[in-house]
């Protein structure tokens, strides 16, 4: 259950007065809905930890760090870029309601975020001077630019009846959010193994519909490949009757001096082929229904044997015995295997090349190549298809890219940055000015049997840019070069 609006008035009324006027210094988003603020104030650090997730969004100060991905996601780059240094002028709630507002002075002017703590439709927003909306934390690309509106306010209103969860009964300066993180740890906990189990069960419902599909399937092969039992005996008899089959035959009759009765036994014959043919043909199938009992009975063995443990599993779910095994496809291993698929792809951006590294106003990543061979990397290895690629017209210069989600479009400030750079690292930068053709990544090819780094462009537009002073140190002060 997320903080009520009585809980979120009680936490905001702790906290508003140590962190009013309070700078912030550290960013993160340790997972998709959760939000740390590291908050500096004389003589210390606090972290106020924001969680728009649906059943336990919430608000609160924290002592306990939380791991980070290798690469901060798109939303943290963007609060890195706005807030990082920011000044905090005050916290407050939205009366009656279960949103809390940060107002803040960044370099670009007052910047507002928007904490809406409201369960299913949680989600945290970034306002300007103007209360237009820059981006949200739900990534609703539809709220972008829009005049940001409070939800409508649904169930109980102020009247509501209040079971205090948390008097602030604990030791320290804010007992309520040690309450709170305390509450929620354990909840979180709870939870993380509840969606274990209902991820283990979709899992395990999943696996034996498809073993039994398999096992149902190789006993239907196993079936078919049975009739072909005695046609060795049936190879035999032709082979010690070749010479007595007559041409263009469709079945011979012989004796069967297999069976200790000796009695006739009348074998179809294919008349297209020869006695050889038909006896080769008799000799295959034989071999083929040994290969099936050789390959298909231990198959379906241990498939049987891996059917009853999963029963066994998925009883144990229904019944509520279960805890989550260490190779869980939902617990420890899935984490495991994501935090080495991260560090893959991390190695693999490494021996891309480092190429140069910046951040524009709006904290979208942009790449510069430092030399022909970096510039093909970075085009053909690294970008992909819907990125932003950048090229001073008409002369020797560095490939740039902006990374952009699939459907976005970069916003002016983004591109100009992009552009500026691309300037920056060509043979236009002595004269100050000049003209940076642009487009998507995907109408970028390279030139047939030219040197690395050349290529064709197609469905490019333009842009005229100057080096500007200010936007070059703004460009270096957010550069990301290790």
């Amino acid at each position: 259950m997320a903080l009520s609006r009585l809980e979120i008035e009680q936490v905001v009324m702790e906290i508003a007065p140590i962190l009013q006027g309070s700078w912030i210094q550290k960013i993160q988003q340790p997972a998709p809905d959760i939000l740390t603020l590291d908050i500096r104030v004389p003589g210390q650090t606090h972290r106020l930890l924001i969680s728009s997730r649906p059943d336990t969004s919430r608000l609160h100060l924290t002592n306990h760090p939380l791991q980070n991905p290798p690469t901060p996601p798109a939303f943290c780059q963007f609060l890195r870029a706005h807030f990082q240094g920011a000044r905090i002028d005050g916290i407050c709630q939205v009366p009656n309601d279960r949103i809390v507002e940060i107002h803040c002075t960044c370099k670009a002017g007052a910047l507002t975020i928007v904490c809406e703590l409201t369960g299913k439709k949680a989600n945290i927003l970034i306002l300007d001077a103007d209360r237009l909306i820059l981006r949200n934390l739900a990534n609703k690309r539809d709220l972008v630019a829009q005049p940001y509106v409070y939800p409508a306010q649904r169930g109980k209103d102020g009247q509501e009846t209040w079971s205090n969860r948390f008097p602030g009964a604990l030791s320290g300066d804010f007992p309520i959010s040690a309450e709170i993180d305390a509450y929620y740890r354990d909840k979180e906990s709870t939870l993380a193994v509840d969606h274990a189990k209902e991820a283990r069960l979709r899992v395990l419902r999943s696996t034996l519909k498809k073993e039994h599909r398999r096992i149902q399937a190789w006993r239907e092969d196993l079936d078919r490949a049975a009739k072909y039992r005695d046609y060795a005996r049936y190879g035999e008899l032709i082979k010690a009757n070749l010479g007595t089959i007559a041409k263009g035959a469709d079945h011979m009759t012989v004796t069967d001096y297999f069976d200790e009765q000796l009695p006739e036994v009348t074998i179809p014959l294919d008349r297209t082929k020869s006695s050889q043919g038909n006896m080769d043909d008799y000799f295959r199938k034989h071999r083929k229904h040994m290969a099936a009992e050789h390959e298909l009975i231990p198959r379906i063995e241990q498939a049987e044997r891996e059917l009853e443990r999963f029963r066994a599993e998925l009883s144990a779910l229904e019944q509520g015995t279960w805890t989550p095994p260490a190779a869980s496809p939902s617990g420890s291993s899935v984490m495991a295997r994501s935090k080495t698929r991260n560090h893959r792809q991390s190695g693999e951006t490494q021996r891309r090349g480092p190429f140069r590294r910046f951040m524009s106003a709006d904290g979208l990543p942009i790449f510069v190549g430092r030399n022909a061979r970096e510039n093909d990397e970075l085009t053909f290895g690294l970008a992909k298809s819907d990125d932003l690629w950048l090229h001073a017209r008409g002369t020797p210069g560095s490939h740039v890219v902006v990374r952009l989600g699939k459907g976005m479009e970069p916003t002016p400030e983004t591109l100009r940055d992009a552009a500026t750079l691309a300037l920056l690292y060509s043979d236009l930068k002595k004269s100050g000015k000049g003209e940076v053709i642009y487009t998507r990544r995907k109408w970028v090819k390279k030139a047939k049997g030219q040197a690395p780094g050349a290529v064709t462009v197609t469905q490019e537009k333009s842009l005229y840019v100057s080096l500007d002073k200010t936007r070059l140190d703004e460009l270096k002060a957010r550069s990301t070069e290790a």
